[in-house]
């Protein structure tokens, strides 16, 4: 998902989005160290994706905060 499609969802969408990327973070490390072949190009996709969307969320609460 690119961030500008990020900036549109709302802050409840933005948490779920973000449980989903954290499961499936897990969901790789388990495949990993099971030895399962997982796609190592997965593991850094999946952290872009984390730090995108926590940047959205970081920017939204420094914009709250700028408004009060």
């Amino acid at each position: 998902m690119k961030v500008k499609e990020l900036r549109d969802l709302t802050d409840d969408q933005l948490g779920e989005e973000l449980l989903k990327l954290r499961r499936e973070q897990f969901n790789l490390r388990m495949q990993s160290a099971t030895g399962q072949g997982a796609k190592p190009d997965q593991h850094g996709k999946v952290r872009k994706s984390i730090a995108q969307l926590k940047t959205v969320q970081g920017e939204r609460v420094r914009a709250q905060a700028k408004t009060k």
